[in-house]
């Protein structure tokens, strides 16, 4: 399976226009370039209706592909099968690492879960009333709504600095942390990070901190430290308290620090 943090990875994207915000596609592009390059861009719709308007402007500014689908029957998604055929089509190219599917709907996760079988990475896209089932048929599942919370901070920050200078020790794009009694109290989150940390330490009780997410998203495709108002893991791990934190210099960067966690007792 190809590594989900591989900038080279070669991607299909594939938007459901009826169950994505044209809002969110810069901030949703820019989170896709994480992973790797959209070789494919494809949005899929009854382009007649007027409930698309908003995406047409957004069309040839990002070089999204649309595929035009009519509603012949009432009562029948065409768009889900249009999209899932054109899925399948190029999934058999044997041209892509993975593929991004942007929708809230749960018709995809068959589709999810057939493209994994074939040892590709999925990544999905949808609100936080996407059904269950849909996500954890994903490799890693990224809530839309912690896209527009930063493209607001991001737009606040912007209009700031027009005004006056911006506090350079002010990170540009973070996330205003919850209050962290609340989150050292969430109980899901702190069963997860043991369980994450425990399946990844060594004989020492030391676990790479890269190491030890990609165990969480294993263990929880929807997982995200932005959900928790913290822009990084590291983040997120030191504001819990639970563990103890070691910084190394990495062995090709001195410039750059390799971090380590331990269970505190």
């Amino acid at each position: 399976m190809a590594e989900l943090q591989s900038g080279m990875a070669r991607l299909a994207v594939l938007i459901d226009a009826d169950n994505a915000s044209a809002d969110l596609i810069e901030s949703l592009l820019k989170e896709i370039a994480k992973y790797g390059t959209s070789h494919v861009k494809r949005i899929y719709g009854d382009w007649t209706s007027s409930r698309l308007n908003k995406w047409k402007d957004k069309l040839n500014k990002f070089a999204i592909q649309p595929i035009q689908q009519f509603g012949y029957t009432t009562g029948k998604n065409a768009t889900d099968s249009a999209l899932i055929i054109d899925a399948m089509d190029l999934l058999y190219t044997q041209n892509f690492d993975g593929f991004c599917l942007i929708s809230s709907d749960s018709d995809f996760t068959r589709l999810a879960s057939r493209i994994r079988e074939s040892g590709l990475v999925v990544y999905g896209f949808g609100e936080r009333k996407t059904p269950e089932a849909f996500i954890s048929a994903c490799d890693k599942f990224i809530y839309t709504e912690i896209l527009g919370q930063l493209e607001t901070v991001e737009h606040v920050t912007s209009a700031n600095s027009a005004v006056q200078d911006v506090d350079k020790q002010q990170p540009k794009s973070s996330v205003i942390p919850k209050d962290e009694q609340t989150l050292r109290a969430n109980k899901n989150l702190i069963r997860l990070l043991k369980d994450a940390y425990e399946a990844v330490d060594d004989e020492d009780g030391w676990a790479h901190l890269g190491v030890f997410g990609a165990q969480i998203t294993k263990l929880s495709s929807s997982f995200d430290s932005r959900n928790y108002g913290y822009k990084k893991l590291s983040d997120l791990v030191r504001a819990t308290d639970m563990f103890e934190v070691r910084e190394t210099p990495h062995g090709k960067n001195a410039t750059v620090k390799d971090l380590h966690i331990r269970l505190k007792p």
